[in-house]
């Protein structure tokens, strides 16, 4: 080590600028980043608690509002008198809803105010509900229920003239103010979407959420709304029970790390939980993290621009020479580079330059030659399959098979004919919808009559694209994929579906099979083939950064890349499949206005 630092006047600049500069500057950032971490978690903790005690008294008050207002009720005259009465009288029954109804309207956390008489007397009610989850409840705390002046209940739905809603309710007796005898039953039903605006409008962080247990730990309001009337256990089994009254704890085995805090309200027993995710902590560091890394920024810059100013002017003809050497590229001209001295370092300049040119000279002369000899081997393979000669031959097995009245052989071989003249197709790359259809049922015909019995196929085309112009040779390839790798693996009968529909300005084709399928792991990697070829033709995709994939589905993958490079990123193939289902394959081709039918 000690040689190969000696060796360098670079590297021995380079490591006193390491110890000297970086180390200490980058110890003082992370104490500057560790201390701004604390004092951010702490005001973002003491926040979020005082946000619970607000909340925690709204909520109280909302209680004792409602517990006051069942007081005021029990004793009122004339409810005492209509509970006492065997008749009940219609002009003290419209009184007295008319009283529930104003208390319910000036309280928008009230939705419903009920009062059952124990006698056959009508029941006084401000909404009119259908259905009620209430008697069940009842029966199932009917201990507690009885024990108890006043009972709050679980929350339950109820189904009223302006649909179904969920309620948390206060349950009293109310008895005869002189003799104590039971008259009735006051229920007061509280608005849960009320309560959970409480929750929601309080300030609380955005991409964290508050929870509302009962005196049962049931989710009453906040969070998802699948979780309202489940137990906090249920849902998050792996927080424990909270021992205190109030309490801050930092949980990591959620799906991200999460700081908890509670706070309970004593009246009730019902407790608000606050979940703040920890990153937020981290953004809340910006200011302070962003000023700390300006400096030291800024000092290392300082120290290390001294340095590297003679650093580079020392070396600075063989650092440029060895830039020219590492990032030389063989498919590109090999630069030269200016020779400004005769001493040893102009010497490997000059000795540079004309190996430069020699190779420069070489790599003409090589690329020449491959060229002519692709260019004979192309001339070659075309004077063996002359296309002309190749369809006279088809012609004339064609004919020869009628001559023989061998229908199925002459049908054969005209399809084939059909489908080879259009792959060829003069070199031209666009045929209307119709050809294309044409040549897949070319090719499925052949097909049906290597393998029959095995398939059925059945194309769907809107009448008006038929003679819109498209890319040619593109479903060919799809049925070819979905009768190899679905149907021929399929011990029963399979069947192909070919769509073809005008959507929003485009044509939309669909090869759709009934074959095998495939497994999740082998959509996964076709999905993932398709992803780096949209990386690879420059679609501008983030999550196939620095991808490596082994391309397996070539068919598939050079149908993608032909559509890409025509029609731009919208139009790629889309691959879904479901295992023992079948194989779904799409892709859309953008549309000119007035293109249709030209």
């Amino acid at each position: 080590m000690k040689r190969w630092f000696a060796k360098s006047l670079k590297r021995k600049l380079s490591l006193l600028i390491l110890f000297a500069v970086v180390l200490p500057l980058l110890s003082m950032g992370i104490v500057s980043y560790q201390i701004a971490t604390s004092v951010t978690e702490d005001k973002a903790k003491q926040a979020g608690m005082n946000t619970l005690k607000q909340m925690t008294d709204k909520l109280d008050f909302v209680i004792q509002d409602v517990e006051n207002m069942s007081i005021f009720l029990i004793g009122q005259r004339d409810i005492q008198a209509y509970l006492n009465s065997k008749e009940g009288d219609v002009n003290s029954y419209s009184q007295i809803v008319g009283t529930l109804w104003n208390l319910s309207y000036s309280k928008k956390y009230i939705l419903n105010i009920t009062i059952t008489p124990s006698n056959s007397n009508p029941v006084l009610f401000t909404t009119t509900i259908t259905n009620s989850g209430l008697q069940p409840l009842l029966q199932q705390y009917e201990s507690v229920y009885n024990s108890a002046t006043k009972w709050w209940s679980p929350l339950y739905e109820i189904q009223t003239s302006d649909g179904p809603k969920k309620v948390i309710s206060l349950v009293r007796p109310i008895r005869d103010v002189s003799t104590f005898k039971t008259l009735g039953t006051l229920t007061v039903s509280l608005d849960q979407a009320e309560i959970e605006r409480y929750l929601t409008d309080a300030g609380w962080e955005s991409s964290g959420f508050v929870l509302l247990l009962d005196q049962y730990n049931r989710i009453i309001a906040g969070g998802d709304p699948s979780w309202l009337a489940r137990t906090f256990a249920e849902i998050f089994p792996n927080l424990g029970k909270l021992e205190r009254t109030s309490g801050v704890l930092n949980v990591e085995n959620m799906e991200q790390p999460h700081t908890v805090l509670y706070n309970q309200i004593p009246r009730l027993g019902w407790t608000l939980i606050g979940f703040i995710p920890t990153e937020i902590y981290q953004k809340q560091n910006g200011y302070v993290l962003t000023v700390t890394a300006v400096t030291i920024v800024v000092a290392l810059l300082l120290a290390m621009g001294l340095v590297l100013y003679f650093l580079q002017w020392v070396t600075k003809p063989l650092t440029k020479l060895t830039k020219y050497l590492k990032d030389l590229n063989p498919e590109e001209t090999i630069p030269t580079y200016e020779v400004k001295s005769v001493d040893e370092v102009g010497l490997l300049v000059h000795s540079y330059n004309k190996l430069s040119e020699r190779i420069s000279r070489l790599k003409d002369q090589v690329q020449l030659n491959e060229a002519m000899k692709k260019e004979a081997d192309i001339l070659a393979l075309q004077a063996q399959i002359n296309p002309h000669f190749l369809y006279n031959t088809l012609s004339s097995i064609h004919w020869i098979a009628l001559m023989n009245k061998d229908r199925q052989i002459a049908d054969m071989v005209g399809a084939l004919s059909d489908f080879l003249r259009f792959s060829l197709n003069k070199g031209e790359e666009f045929c209307s919808v119709q050809q294309e259809i044409s040549h897949a049922q070319n090719y499925a015909y052949i097909q049906a009559i290597r393998f029959p019995d095995q398939f059925e196929i059945e194309f769907f085309m809107d009448p008006k694209m038929v003679q819109t112009s498209m890319l040619k040779l593109l479903l060919q390839p799809l049925i070819e994929n979905s009768l190899i790798h679905g149907i021929q693996k399929k011990k029963a009968k399979g069947h192909i579906y070919v769509h073809g529909e005008l959507r929003d300005n485009q044509m939309k084709f669909v090869v759709e099979d009934t074959g095998i399928g495939m497994e999740e792991a082998k959509l996964r990697d076709i999905q993932g083939q398709v992803m780096q070829a949209n990386h690879q033709l420059g679609v501008r995709n983030e999550t196939v950064k620095d991808l490596k994939t082994v391309v397996t589905s070539y068919g598939l993958i050079n149908v993608h890349r032909r559509l890409l490079l025509h029609y731009g990123a919208g139009s790629g193939l889309v691959v879904e499949s479901t295992l023992g289902v079948g194989t779904r394959i799409s892709f859309s081709i953008p549309l000119e206005k007035g293109e249709i039918g030209q």
